[in-house]
């Protein structure tokens, strides 16, 4: 246990002075960028350094549920709850995901919980749900994140039904950067579906959901997990073939009601996952890009190609995709756009995306997209919002329960470490944006209080450089 704790302890200090490091390197190239005077730049880079003080002692201070008041439920699931919460000391929005610990190992999502937090930890860029802070108390787990208000694209899919190619042209571009965002920090995202992509309130795409995330080794899935038992494919056919019967319209109202469903299920959908996961073989980033063309089906014809009315059935479809992957008569798809769902459902060896074929975004369908600037750009649907708490673009969950009846054991009180306690060691993170703004809202709320001159002159001393 002595050991398991040094080497959190260390890994911790590690990754600190490694993004300590990149932080100014950031800050001097950019210092080149704008070839300010010298006595400016000397004056920013010791701004620069008072911050970086201010984060080494603050992150040292206890941080717990009591510091946020709930403003509503916007999520709830099998292990835990999502809230809409205010930061007492700064005032910030964050979106709060709450797990109770007996749960994760009930379930046995220890590591999933654990390989969430670590990913949003390491993860620092425009298309992934921003991490702010996570810690714990003796009963749950708390992961801090940015509020994203526009909801996600299950949503949007329920309110539409279908895209148009332009509409989907410009959200599957933004998915591919995503993912290529996750993948570049050497993971498989392994969950790619529709509802891990939430809005922000411009209505740009951000990944979110990493529970499931893996290392980018190929992984060899063990009897009984995540599969497909092999004496389930005898009669593939005759299973499937209510539902190719169907006409596409009554596809598409069937699957609208069962996204209403599957909103509230706990057990989730197959609808999504690559063959070669189903099958029990070795598998690597390319499942990713099979769940995107799959997302992408849907966006224009209104249903996944594997559909089936239970999850049974879509297995089955999909590890004999070559006889379901289909077109409906009548629907309008470009060549383009069917070119590029079959170069990405398809065999993992030539799927685009993946290591023999990388290159998807010169793939004609995404012709006119800049990829520099898409985040710069309006998106199809830009959410509506009446205030910064509108939470209209989730369900209504009812009334959050008091914070007096989360908390058991207030965070920070110590005790005797236990051994369920392990898995967990490590797990408090504070992002240093987070922290150096939380400080610096309350510095200014006292300054305000002796006179705008006070408060002028700390909003010099710790002003956020623009990013």
């Amino acid at each position: 246990m002595a050991k398991l704790l040094l080497e959190g302890h260390y890994s911790y200090l590690k990754k600190s002075v490694h993004d300590r490091a990149e932080r100014r390197q950031g800050l001097e190239q950019k210092l080149q960028e704008l070839q300010l005077p010298q006595e400016e730049q000397e004056e920013i880079r010791k701004e620069a350094e008072s911050k970086e003080t201010q984060y080494n002692r603050l992150r040292r201070m206890k941080i717990s549920v009591e510091d946020f008041v709930t403003v509503k439920v916007i999520g709830r699931g099998a292990f835990g709850e999502v809230r809409l919460v205010r930061k007492k000391d700064d005032s910030q929005l964050y979106a709060m995901k709450i797990l109770k610990k007996s749960e994760m190992y009930k379930k046995d999502q220890v590591a999933h919980v654990r390989a969430e937090r670590d990913i949003l930890a390491l993860a620092d860029n425009p298309w992934t749900v921003k991490l702010y802070f996570s810690f714990q108390d003796d009963v749950h787990l708390y992961l801090v994140m940015e509020y994203l208000p526009g909801g996600d694209m299950m949503t949007l899919l329920i309110k539409f039904d279908t895209f148009s190619e332009a509409d989907t042209k410009f959200y599957m571009a933004e998915a591919v950067l995503a993912i290529e965002s996750i993948h570049t920090l050497n993971c498989i995202h392994r969950d790619i579906k529709p509802d891990n992509f939430l809005f922000d309130n411009d209505g740009h795409l951000k990944l979110s959901d990493f529970g499931l995330c893996k290392s980018y080794m190929p992984t060899a899935l063990k009897d009984g997990q995540d599969g497909v038992g092999s004496g389930e494919l005898k009669s593939i056919a005759e299973d499937a073939a209510m539902t190719a019967q169907l006409p596409p319209a009554q596809i598409i109202a069937q699957r609208k009601a069962d996204r209403r469903a599957l909103a509230f299920s706990t057990v989730g959908t197959p609808d999504y996952m690559a063959p070669e996961v189903f099958a029990r073989k070795g598998y690597s980033y390319e499942c990713d890009w099979w769940a995107l063309g799959v997302i992408m089906y849907e966006m224009l014809v209104g249903y996944p190609p594997f559909y089936a009315e239970d999850p049974m059935t879509t297995g089955k479809k999909i590890l004999n995709w070559r006889l379901y992957l289909r077109f409906p008569e009548g629907t309008k798809i470009s060549a383009e756009a069917k070119d590029l769902i079959k170069q990405l459902v398809c065999d993992p060896v030539n799927r685009l995306g993946g290591k023999n074929n990388p290159d998807i975004k010169s793939h004609p369908f995404f012709k006119g997209i800049e990829w520099d600037t898409i985040r710069s750009q309006k998106p199809p649907v830009v959410p509506q919002l009446k205030s910064e708490e509108d939470t209209a673009n989730f369900d209504d969950f009812g009334e959050a329960a008091p914070v007096e009846m989360i908390i058991n054991t207030k965070h920070g009180k110590s005790r005797k470490l236990r051994e369920e306690d392990l898995p967990f060691v490590g797990y408090t993170f504070k992002r240093f944006d987070a922290v150096v703004k939380s400080d610096e809202a309350g510095r200014l709320s006292r300054a305000s209080s002796a006179g705008v001159g006070g408060a002028e002159q700390l909003k010099s001393l710790f002003r956020e450089e623009e990013k």
